[in-house]
């Protein structure tokens, strides 16, 4: 996000190993997928059911299945190959299944390609890796920077966006860039509706993760489980409404005072919800009260945002701040009605002045359902 950059941080390869108390950095879950490497267009399985379904239930089974190979025994070489050859509009899902592999290079998956599923065939994120290094500041051939927006590895604005068992990464060095205006290094930005990410990981220090809508009054939904996020500056931010669930949060060390902030909503004020994190572990490398929980980000100083987040029933780390988990940002303040706690635990999880904490009936409000549901039911089937 275009925040003033603080001070230079580790580089991914230079990122310590999570504590030994700390949960595992991915999950693995491997399963067994035989595969075929041809392109099935318009193969539509008998048990399949309209993407665009709202309930719960059996996942809907791909139309189209595209495999992705680095090396070339599969219909496309590379995400964004398999993203162009995907069908525009497609009413049926599509899923791309991507061979392990580190892809290199942007991918920008547009607003009519919808529909899509991006599947690591092994079930280990680990295994497939979106990759690529340019930062807000990095120069632009032809002229001009990224910017925040351009940095990121990965662009979802197709609607009904799934991706499983993959890893996000944005891998620019800024201890290579210390001259370099704007370290901004998004590893994805969605502006679409309908977004789900199951067992992924997002790799990144400043601004990771994007979570943005296709404009100020037009809102969006993104759904986040079991999955690994990490980061130092202001590295969950944007205006979505979003939830994070059963997920781990770590918070890199870096040699500054405060060492980062972890969420930088920027809600308009006509959206009814912001940020919603459950059932996640806040995990960290940092010293102990060097982090703040979140600030609000006002973006062009808009006077008519309502940034929000509410963390509850999660697991705390030490690195938080004890009496003060909310700061200012830009000259604007956090409000307290905005940004609360509710039942959490762990040696960070206090209470007092400057940590409002959620009676059990106005919590009440704050689930996966209330945020997520809209007018038209959405509930992502790998919810629980």
């Amino acid at each position: 996000m275009p925040a003033p950059h603080e001070s230079s941080h580790p580089s991914p390869a230079d990122r310590p190993a999570s504590d030994p108390t700390s949960a595992p950095r991915t999950v693995r879950r491997r399963s067994v997928l035989a595969l075929p490497g041809a392109l099935a267009l318009g193969a539509v399985l008998a048990s399949a059911t309209p993407a665009s379904a709202g309930g719960r239930g059996p996942r809907p089974a791909a139309a189209t299945r595209i495999v992705v190979a680095a090396d070339g025994t599969g219909d496309a070489t590379t995400l964004q190959q398999a993203v162009d050859l995907a069908p525009a509009g497609s009413a049926e899902r599509v899923e791309i299944l991507v061979r392990p592999g580190r892809y290199h290079g942007r991918v920008d998956v547009g607003s009519d390609k919808v529909n899509l599923t991006v599947v690591g065939s092994t079930g280990d994120p680990e295994d497939v890796v979106f990759t690529d290094d340019r930062a807000a500041g990095t120069p632009k051939p032809g002229g001009g920077t990224w910017g925040t927006t351009g940095s990121a590895s990965v662009t979802v604005s197709g609607a009904g966006f799934e991706a499983r068992h993959v890893t996000f990464e944005n891998a620019f060095d800024e201890a290579a860039h210390p001259d370099l205006p704007g370290h901004q290094a998004v590893a994805v930005k969605t502006r679409a509706d309908r977004v789900a990410f199951d067992h992924c990981r997002f790799l990144g220090n400043q601004d990771t993760l994007y979570l943005d809508t296709p404009s100020a009054d037009v809102p969006a939904r993104v759904y986040v489980t079991n999955s690994w996020i990490e980061g130092d500056v202001d590295f969950v931010f944007g205006r979505a409404t979003a939830v994070i669930e059963d997920s781990t949060i770590k918070a890199l060390r870096r040699d500054s005072t405060p060492s980062g902030y972890v969420f930088a909503p920027s809600t308009s004020s006509g959206f009814a919800h912001g940020f919603l994190v459950t059932g996640t572990r806040f995990l960290t490398n940092a010293g102990t009260g060097t982090y703040y929980l979140g600030r609000p980000w006002h973006p062009s100083s808009n006077p008519d945002t309502d940034p929000r987040v509410v963390v509850r029933d999660s697991w705390l780390g030490v690195h938080l701040r004890r009496d003060d988990v909310w700061t200012t940002m830009s000259g604007f303040d956090w409000v307290p009605g905005s940004n609360a706690e509710h039942a959490n635990t762990g040696p960070g999880a206090l209470t007092g002045p400057g940590r409002p904490q959620l009676t059990a009936a106005q919590a009440a409000a704050h689930t996966r359902e209330t945020y997520l549901s809209g007018d038209d039911g959405w509930s992502p089937c790998h919810a629980r």
